[in-house]
């Protein structure tokens, strides 16, 4: 009936001991305020429908007990329609993990490799798709240089665009995923550190718009602490990449998170033009020196326990109970679009305090729809440091010094608030929309 964490909920979060200079988490579990495991059985009806309204304000007051995170994270980012019951979430669920195995299944086939317990941090292929031979790959991966694999390959004759890409990917993730919350004693073990890279690979074959992107495994970490099937971890990141893969699309002009720092530097400029001037003077008036807090969504400015409570208070707010059936278009491209909407009007009691102001406004804030509460959360934070970043920033070098010194000293439930403020308070013109 309920979903399994991986590990027990107090080893998520444990530090390794040797690493000393990483911040304590300064949210605690709060004994009434959280929402506990009885509070949220209890929102569901006996066939398992669950009334999601009851749950986004004690989310929002206390964030989610750690032994329930896991599948309460499936309901905010889309995975399931809170109108569903328990025996058609179990038929999903099992379709699903039918689907992952066969996706590993096909990747599996093309560099043995994925699903084995290992990964790669060194490149297998040319950009022309010729086998390497390097040591460290064949040491990595236990295939020597007899290996029916390089044979394999070499026999194939030229391998298809999309297969190169994706091979070219592969060791790419290996570099990042042995960088990803390596402070943490889950990840002493390679295996979760192998499942991290197969589940990013996987991601990187079916996504053919935007396939991998260093940050994703940041995204990508906790899914596979708090979901103990590799396949529901799969899908959980699968659905927050639906609502943030737009911010890793790009083109030889610009990023894909382009049009959200311009409206950062809007509001900043509105909330605290001293602040945003004195930026533009330091050539810092694009804001990229923001792109990580909102490409990232916070996990480098807040100790890890804290960027999943951030994490899911940002879900709450937003949350829109049309998200499954938007996520569940055939077309894989369909990320969510704001504002849009199918069939009768949903109901203003199931959705998150910011979405329904976005609603109040009539469902827009900007031409590309409801901004996301990312951007004023970095507004908030911008505000907040605002005196530091006039003082002692006399460079966009220090810019950036001053943000990274704030990395595990943040207040997650702080920050929403004052995110909410600036979002209430926004200017607005004569059409209701932000300028």
């Amino acid at each position: 009936m309920w979903g399994a964490a991986a590990e027990p909920a107090d080893s998520y979060y444990q530090i390794r001991p040797e690493c000393t200079d990483v911040p304590n988490t300064r949210f605690k579990i709060k004994p009434g305020k959280t929402l506990s495991v009885r509070k949220w059985q209890a929102a569901f009806t006996q066939e398992g429908v669950l009334d999601i309204g009851k749950t986004l304000g004690r989310i929002q007051r206390g964030g989610i007990h750690p032994s329930i995170r896991g599948e309460v994270w499936e309901f905010l980012l889309g995975c399931y329609d809170p109108k569903s019951t328990f025996d058609e979430r179990e038929q999903i669920r099992q379709r699903r993990r039918l689907q992952y195995a066969s996706w590993k299944q096909e990747c599996k086939q093309m560099f043995p490799v994925i699903g084995s317990g290992g990964f790669i941090t060194a490149p297998v292929i040319t950009e022309k798709g010729q086998p390497i031979l390097d040591p460290l790959v064949l040491q990595e991966t236990n295939l020597g240089e007899d290996s029916d694999f390089f044979k394999e390959l070499e026999s194939r004759g030229p391998l298809d665009k999309k297969v190169i890409q994706w091979m070219l990917t592969l060791h790419q993730i290996g570099l990042d995923v042995n960088r990803t919350d390596r402070t943490l004693v889950f990840y002493e073990k390679k295996e979760n550190l192998s499942k991290l890279w197969d589940i990013l690979a996987l991601y990187a074959w079916i996504d053919n718009d935007v396939g991998y992107c260093q940050g994703m495994s940041d995204l990508c970490s906790p899914m596979i602490m708090l979901l103990e099937d590799e396949a529901d971890a799969f899908w959980c990141f699968e659905r927050l990449m639906r609502r943030l893969r737009g911010n890793f699309r790009s083109t030889g002009r610009s990023v894909g998170v382009e049009a959200q720092l311009t409206h950062l530097s809007t509001i900043t400029q509105i909330i605290d033009p001293k602040l945003h001037h004195h930026l533009e003077n330091l050539g810092g008036g694009d804001y990229l020196f923001a792109i990580r807090m909102i490409m990232v969504q916070f996990r480098r400015e807040f100790s890890f326990c804290d960027s999943l409570y951030l994490w899911e208070m940002m879900w709450g707010l937003e949350y829109d109970p049309e998200m499954y059936s938007l996520y569940e278009e055939p077309e894989f491209e369909g990320e969510r679009t704001e504002g849009s909407s199918k069939g009768k009007p949903k109901s203003i009691k199931q959705c998150g305090k910011y979405e329904r102001e976005n609603m109040k406004n009539g469902g827009k804030s900007s031409a590309e729809g409801p901004l996301p509460i990312a951007v004023f959360l970095v507004a908030s934070v911008l505000k907040d440091k605002s005196s530091k970043l006039m003082t002692e920033a006399r460079g966009l070098d220090d810019v950036v010094k001053i943000l990274n010194d704030i990395t595990g000293n943040l207040d997650a439930k702080k920050a929403c608030a004052g995110a909410m403020k600036l979002h209430k308070n926004r200017p607005r013109n004569s059409t209701g929309e932000e300028p």
